[in-house]
């Protein structure tokens, strides 16, 4: 009888693949890391087929880790690093250029030019996102305006768009299946987050044909088979959401208001508002948190697009610590106001600025501060970012006072201390702290039978520690002041 359920976690950095047991236990995991490619200033891209063999080598290597064959798996969930775009032929199955990934702001004067002409409003109504190069929708354009022969080709039908689900989904089935879920495609900017479809207005304002857009389902859902010839075995795709939408399925943030926050690359801060689309006053996200049985379910986010990315800037760029395991003992002889702030602003700001043009910067420097204050100002700057966030939603009228972390910053115990220390609300580190993977594998059995109910899955949630603040309002109020003065610094208002 079959008995794990396979999450595949298609990352920004890295791929990996993880076995869980019927009861949420991590079996095996295994993970491989791929180049980031930056042709210019401020453009990020992947290299599709690195993506894919990465994906393959991380399935087959854990299989063999637990001595496993595709007999034993009963289903399979795909969670991804989510806007970051696609184009392929439909044909051969080739990309017609590199993956243009999330973090990429290539496409900020168009979006510049589309905020003048008043159009704010009118797709923030619809898709309850922000006019930023962030999402997918102004990648696509661009591929399609910037690649040779590519909107011919996309409308006599030869060409098909996707997120990284959806391009992993359609050659795991040999080309059968050409979908995504609603959580991925509520990121698009192409998407009503209200119909619950492509919106055709705006597939009209991007001139996108729509010929080239994947199915949408439900979070939990019937996707497809990977095929026999892939992998060795037929293995059904009953899951798939994207990567902070499954953390929050994974931290069975199932209730109005419970939040979670993932640190990743980026860090992104996830509350759950119910069947109600909230709109934000201080230019947070209003997005799906999941779809099941056709029911959305939304919430209220902010994206951080630098937080572990920064700490691999300080490891791999600057070369000043060997791992990011180095950094824990490092700001552990560190005192937290040692006036060293580093904004990580490598590719603009996310919320709640929302600055394509911000870079960042290293600021309070004296000839005292050594590898110590930097590294500690780096991990700081995501506690700082979080702050931000917690600060307009509570300006929105929701106050995370506990909040559930996931990510694998959390591993870290100083940042996650002064995580609460800075927000002043208890953060609350699970059990499995790789709650993007549980959340697909989740969402898979779901599907599959293995889980009957959301109560279930509530139950499954296990509590490792919980971090308290330690230090007075007055003291993180002054912190903080630093870094909003930091944050002043670096931004370019035209």
């Amino acid at each position: 009888m079959s008995k794990y359920l396979l999450a595949i976690d298609q990352g920004t950095t890295s791929s990996r693949a993880i076995l869980f047991s019927k009861n949420g236990k991590i079996i095996g995991t295994c993970q491989e890391e791929f180049p980031q490619y930056f042709p210019k200033d401020g453009w990020v891209e992947h290299n599709p087929d690195d993506i894919w063999k990465s994906v393959i080598n991380t399935y087959k290597d854990v299989l063999a880790l637990v001595d496993a064959s595709c007999d034993d798996i009963i289903a399979c969930g795909i969670t991804n690093q989510r806007e970051t775009t696609l184009v392929w032929d439909k044909n051969t199955g080739e990309p017609l250029y590199p993956a243009i990934v999330w973090q990429d702001r290539r496409t900020a004067q168009y979006c510049s030019s589309l905020v003048s002409d008043g159009l704010q409003e009118t797709i923030s109504s619809k898709t309850g996102l922000l006019i930023d190069p962030y999402f997918s929708g102004t990648k696509l354009k661009w591929i399609l305006d910037e690649v040779p022969k590519a909107r011919e080709k996309a409308e006599a039908g030869e060409l098909l768009f996707g997120t990284i689900d959806t391009f992993l989904i359609w050659r795991l089935t040999q080309g059968k299946a050409h979908v995504t879920d609603a959580t991925n495609a509520s990121r698009t900017l192409l998407f009503n987050i209200h119909t619950q479809q492509w919106d055709t207005d705006l597939l009209e304002l991007f001139d996108i044909p729509p010929n080239m857009l994947p199915e949408v389902k439900d979070s939990s859902d019937d996707f497809g088979y990977i095929d026999s010839s892939i992998l060795g075995g037929e293995i059904p795709i009953y899951g798939v959401a994207g990567d902070q939408q499954a953390a929050l399925f994974g931290q069975a943030c199932f209730e109005i208001g419970m939040a979670k926050s993932t640190y990743g690359t980026g860090c992104f801060l996830m509350l759950n508002t119910g069947s109600t689309p909230l709109k934000s006053e201080h230019r947070l996200l209003t997005t799906v948190a999941y779809r099941l049985k056709g029911k959305p379910t939304y919430a209220l986010e902010g994206s951080i697009f630098i937080a572990g990315a920064a700490i691999q800037w300080l490891r791999d760029g600057l070369q000043l610590i060997q791992s990011a395991g180095d950094t824990q003992s490092l700001a552990e002889q560190t005192p937290i106001d040692h006036g060293v702030y580093l904004v990580p602003a490598f590719t603009g700001l996310g919320a709640p600025y929302w600055d394509p043009n911000a870079r960042g910067a290293i600021f309070g420097l004296t000839r005292d501060t050594g590898i110590k204050e930097i590294v500690t100002a780096g991990l700081q700057s995501v506690c700082y970012q979080t702050k931000d966030l917690q600060k307009a939603m509570e300006s929105d009228g929701i106050r995370p006072t506990r909040l559930r972390v996931d990510g694998g910053m959390t591993e870290n115990s100083w940042v996650m201390q002064h995580l609460a220390d800075i927000l002043g609300a208890d953060v609350d580190r699970p059990e499995i702290i790789e709650t993007t993977a549980l959340g697909v594998a989740y969402l898979a059995g779901l599907k599959a039978g293995v889980f009957t109910s959301l109560d279930e899955l509530s139950n499954q949630w296990k509590l490792e520690r919980r971090f308290r603040p330690k230090i007075s309002k007055e003291h993180r109020d002054r912190l903080y002041l630093g870094w909003t003065k930091a944050i002043d610094k670096v931004r370019k208002i035209d």
